[in-house]
Parts: C-alpha cells; sequence; structure tokens
C-alpha cells in the first residue's frame, strides 16, 4: 500500500488540476419533483437528454474553489398508480450522491393520470428530507407541471413559506404557455420563496449539438469503466448499474453519452461504497478489511504485494483516461460555446435543463459560489 499511497502523491503532483478537484465541506441539495401525469411525457424524455449537462453545471461550480458534494432526490407526484392516501405522491430517492441511481430512477419514470398537489409534493419534500443547516449550502427544489399551482390539500403558500424558513428556494417550471402558468400561480410559487418561474414547451425535442469529439470521448468511457474493481456485497451489481446507464445514456443520443463521461471523470461521480479505487482514495485500509469473498474473482487468493499491485495500477490508470476525458470536454465545451454564439441572434425557448441549469448558476451566486 505505501506504493500505492507514493504514485498517488507523484500524481497530485504532477497534476495540480487533481488538487483543485478536492471535495469541499459545502453541499449542493437539489430536489426535483415531476408531474408524472398523463401528460408529461415529454417533460421525461427531456430530463432524459439533460439531466448529465445539469450535473455538469454543478460540477463548474466552486466554493472557495473547492468543488461542493452534490446530493440529489426525486419525487414523482400527480400519478394515479400512487396511492390517493399519499397525496399521489412517491419518493423515487431520498437525498444520494449516487449518480446511477439518481439516472436510473429517472429512466423508470412512467406516465399516468392523476391529481397533482404542488403544495403537499412540496411539503412532503421539505419534511421527508435530510436538509443541511447551514446557510452556506445551496438548497434547491423544482417542481415542474402543468396544472393549477393552487391544487390539493396543502395551501402552496404555507409550503413556500416553509421552504423559505430553511433557506429552500423552490423554483417552478410550468409546462405550457408563460401567461396560463401565472394565471395558475406558478410564478406565485416561486416568487413567494425567493425562487424562479420557468415556462417550457415540455412537447419539444432538446436541441443537442454534436461535436467532433463525442467520439473520442464516448470510446474513452468503455476504456473507464474497466478501471472499475467492485467489491462487497452489491458491488457486481453496482457495476452493471453503471453500464445499464450508460446504454440508458447512448439510447438519448452521442451528446448525452459523452455529458454522462465527462461526469464521470469528475469527483462528484464517485462509487466509494462498491469500487476499491474510490474506497482507497478515501480509506488507504479499505483493502486490508476486505474478506476474500468480498473482492472480486481477480483478486481472490491474491497476496497483499499482488492486491496492491493491482489496484495502483488502476489508480493510475484511471487517472490518466479522466484527465483525457477532462481535456476533450474542454476542447468539446469550446465549440458547443462556439456553435450556440451562431445561433445567438435566434431566440431559443427553454427546455427543462435549460431552465433548471440557468436557474441553479443563478441561486448559487447569491450565497457566494462561483
Amino acid at each position: 500500500m505505501k506504493n500505492l499511497l507514493l504514485s498517488l502523491i507523484c500524481l497530485f503532483v504532477a497534476n495540480p488540476v487533481m488538487i483543485g478537484q478536492i471535495a469541499s465541506p459545502r453541499k449542493i441539495q437539489l430536489v426535483i419533483l415531476f408531474d408524472t401525469s398523463n401528460s408529461m411525457d415529454g417533460l421525461i424524455d427531456q430530463a432524459k437528454s439533460r439531466i448529465w449537462s445539469i450535473v455538469n453545471e454543478t460540477t463548474g461550480l466552486r466554493h472557495n474553489g473547492m468543488i461542493p458534494t452534490l446530493e440529489i432526490a426525486v419525487y414523482d407526484y400527480g400519478n394515479s398508480s400512487i396511492s390517493a392516501e399519499k397525496k399521489f405522491i412517491r419518493q423515487q430517492t431520498a437525498f444520494t450522491t449516487d449518480l446511477d441511481l439518481i439516472s436510473g430512477k429517472l429512466f423508470g419514470l412512467r406516465t399516468n393520470g392523476g391529481d397533482e398537489y404542488c403544495g403537499a409534493v412540496i411539503e412532503q419534500s421539505i419534511n421527508d428530507l435530510n436538509w443541511s443547516n447551514n446557510a452556506l449550502d445551496l438548497k434547491l427544489i423544482y417542481i415542474a407541471g402543468n396544472e393549477p399551482f393552487n391544487q390539493g390539500p396543502i395551501d402552496y403558500k404555507k409550503a413556500c413559506e416553509l421552504a423559505s424558513s430553511k433557506g429552500i428556494f423552490v423554483n417552478t417550471i410550468y409546462c405550457g404557455n408563460y401567461e396560463q402558468g401565472i394565471r395558475e400561480f406558478w410564478k406565485d410559487g416561486a416568487v413567494c420563496s425567493r425562487g424562479d418561474y420557468f415556462n417550457i414547451n415540455s412537447n419539444e425535442r432538446v436541441v443537442q449539438i454534436a461535436t467532433p469529439y463525442d467520439n473520442q470521448i464516448n470510446e474513452l468511457n468503455y476504456k473507464l469503466n474497466e478501471t472499475y474493481v467492485s467489491y462487497g456485497k452489491n458491488g457486481a451489481q453496482k457495476k452493471e448499474m453503471q453500464v445499464s446507464e450508460d446504454q440508458n445514456a447512448v439510447g438519448q443520443g452521442s451528446f448525452v453519452i459523452a455529458e454522462r463521461t465527462m461526469v464521470k471523470s469528475k469527483s462528484n461521480y464517485n462509487n466509494a461504497s462498491w469500487d476499491l479505487v474510490d474506497a482507497s482514495a478515501a480509506d488507504s485500509t479499505t483493502i486490508y478489511k476486505l474478506k476474500d469473498d468480498e473482492l472480486p474473482e481477480e483478486l481472490r487468493g491474491k497476496s497483499k504485494e499482488e492486491k496492491e499491485k493491482y489496484l495502483e495500477a488502476k489508480t493510475t490508470e484511471r487517472k490518466i483516461i479522466q484527465d483525457e476525458i477532462g481535456r476533450l470536454g474542454q476542447e468539446r465545451e469550446a465549440y458547443i460555446k462556439a456553435e450556440k454564439a451562431k445561433a445567438s441572434d435566434t431566440k431559443k425557448a427553454d427546455d427543462f435543463g435549460t431552465a433548471l441549469s440557468k436557474s441553479l448558476k443563478e441561486k448559487a451566486k447569491t450565497i457566494g459560489y462561483e
């Protein structure tokens, strides 16, 4: 293990970018509330196309030069498959840093008609979740839907007051006409908690800008996956999930899998709970604590030195691949920026992802993020 630690130290010295990726004690807590009634298939499709772009936006934020930890929670509401006793509200996942889990939940959403109670789902997400008490942590709720905001048993104004008392911004995304959303109280639902109001056409397909770098980045993704060393009871299953979410992203187009791969090259994509490389970076003694049957087959029966050498090689290989993805990613972002500038004279309507990203960056600045 001494050799592994020396190698990691050399990597940090040789590449100062790694130092800039030290985790911040600050958090970004992001909750997304999806209306999954019959008319919302387009909204879900937009979210599938934009989820990795949104995560990439958050990894660009800094607090005192460090990257904040990203925690995401997802609820759906207004779906008749959910019991009326539960107010047609369902928690898909509580706050988690497991980005593959979030992707899996998102791709598993299905629409089905029901009653949409905005005030109720906002209140429940506030009461259910383990929200930070630190005023320097960015706390955001995004609720998207297309029915009147004032429906249901809970007054949305009381839910917004509760959010404000905890320093949570409630941001609303109305799927329909801007003025109609105002008439149906979606703007008021945002204003009362210092959030942002947007409207989108949820049935419009997301515009994706293909770049000359996408294929190279996507090829590196497959190599990156080979550096993951699963361990523990759920390790093999979680590694399969990683591949499955790659495939979900591929199904959305080369733009989406490129965005996902860029996320996988950054510090917020951390799988220490099942990957030995990430786990050992957090605790160098992890490999010594595992029984032989908790290790992957390639490490079972190996000596201490053989395990260390194997893990050292995977750590080095991952670092090299992530750096190359990062380099290509910067060129890709510059290309996209240039393409967007060419079309700057044409006003583009917001979609789910652009609305959320725009708001997230603006809100982050208000509490000192860069």
